[in-house]
């Protein structure tokens, strides 16, 4: 589906590995678990390709790379700040364009804690510095730019961070993180910082600064994530935001009750203001009463469940996969990912992996399928794969060539 113009790309080939940086064993980025296609019928799966290669396809959260195939090196692996990203399971992902978030909260060169501001632009220029030596990956900067991904056969990179704590109380930086190519961040992550609360905090909301900081990236262009922030934070921060805001990863607590998931209110707000909501896939998040294991079905019934609560126009989907073992990264992470705060109180089943979405070369061609097999118009998957999320860009990017500045009179 939606074939990509890979050449054959390795991350840093263009470096010595074991003697320009270190050498770690990588996981491959074909599925590390049984392969998993959502069954559907020969015209079904036409149609599925046609919707996919004629029409821009946006996942709004993932995380590209390719973890070391033994965790127990995962955190001196991140401290040397070479992220690998997988080019060949992009290639096949039918994706035009990705937020990639990277992976700051373990970005630990300097610190033990992650989030620090040294740390985030090492990672931010390290990875951009590998994108820029392959041709498949271009940098999304603009709408136009996704386009272009498209129309050549490439995939729009656009750089994303789920937390906003690594600029301390310095509203220029916001400015310079803009300069890096950051086209999408959070308030707060796990962790409440300057701007706001996040899932941890019970009570709180977007502070003083945090309004300055939203101001400031409305004027800049960057999009506004509250995926990871605690639901007062949320409210206040799609008040304050002069322009509609993402939840780019997330679900309805209404089918299951974590911290982790968006209730009815904080949803109708984000949609009530333009905004989008993007459901993920991350291992026992969007499960339900209905589907305790965590798979396709549970995820998709927490697709559903927004549509009828904010109409098509505001649910996408940001899986939030990565390449490698996502529960055993888990699993060796919990303490610096701060998991404990997203777990929910009712008992549920504990999977491997999640069935059918398991990485982001997999996700998006068996997400068109379910959507398909189960009656969507071609219009309505349009809009949830990519249309919806174009809408809010259009609105929210800052592009010079549509505005009418720098151009001279």
């Amino acid at each position: 589906m939606n074939q990509k113009i890979y050449r054959g790309y390795q991350s840093y080939q263009y470096l010595d590995a074991g003697t320009d940086f270190k050498s770690f064993e990588l996981v491959k980025e074909t599925t590390l678990f049984p392969d998993y296609v959502v069954p559907v019928s020969e015209d079904e799966e036409a149609r599925a390709k046609k919707l996919m290669d004629e029409n821009i396809v946006i996942s709004l959260h993932e995380h590209t790379f390719k973890s070391p195939a033994n965790l127990g090196e995962f955190l001196e692996f991140r401290r040397w700040g070479r992220d690998f990203t997988g080019f060949e399971g992009l290639a096949r992902s039918g994706l035009d364009c990705v937020f990639d978030n990277l992976m700051n909260g373990t970005a630990m060169i300097t610190s033990r804690g992650g989030w620090k501001w040294d740390d985030v632009l090492y990672d931010l220029g390290m990875r951009l510095s590998d994108i820029a030596h392959q041709d498949m990956v271009i940098l999304g900067l603009t709408t136009d730019d996704i386009r272009r991904a498209k129309k050549n056969g490439q995939i729009a990179f656009v750089p994303s961070l789920e937390g906003a704590a690594m600029i301390e109380n310095e509203l220029d930086r916001i400015d310079i993180l803009y300069g890096f190519g950051v086209r999408c961040m959070g308030i707060a992550y796990s962790e409440g910082n300057a701007l706001g609360m996040g899932l941890k905090e019970k009570s709180g909301g977007l502070t003083a600064f945090g309004k300055q900081a939203v101001a400031r990236m409305n004027k800049l262009g960057i999009a506004i994530d509250v995926s990871h922030s605690n639901d007062q934070t949320s409210l206040d921060t799609i008040e304050a935001s002069d322009k509609p805001i993402f939840i780019t990863h997330a679900g309805a607590r209404a089918l299951w009750d974590t911290n982790r998931l968006k209730p009815d209110d904080v949803i109708k707000a984000c949609a009530a203001k333009g905004g989008v909501v993007a459901i993920e896939a991350a291992p026992h998040t969007t499960i339900t009463q209905k589907h305790p294991r965590h798979n396709i079905e549970s995820f998709m019934e927490h697709f559903e469940y927004c549509v009828d609560l904010v109409g098509i126009d505001h649910v996408s989907f940001g899986p939030d996969t990565l390449f490698g073992d996502h529960v055993g990264i888990h699993k060796a992470l919990s303490e610096a990912l701060s998991l404990s705060a997203s777990k929910g109180s009712h008992p549920y089943e504990q999977v491997e992996y999640v069935q059918g979405l398991e990485n982001p070369g997999d996700c998006f061609p068996n997400i068109v399928r379910w959507l398909v097999k189960h009656g969507y118009s071609d219009e309505d998957i349009v809009k949830a794969i990519g249309g919806n999320t174009m809408r809010v860009l259009e609105e929210v990017w800052w592009d010079p060539r549509k505005q009418g500045h720098g151009l001279g009179k």
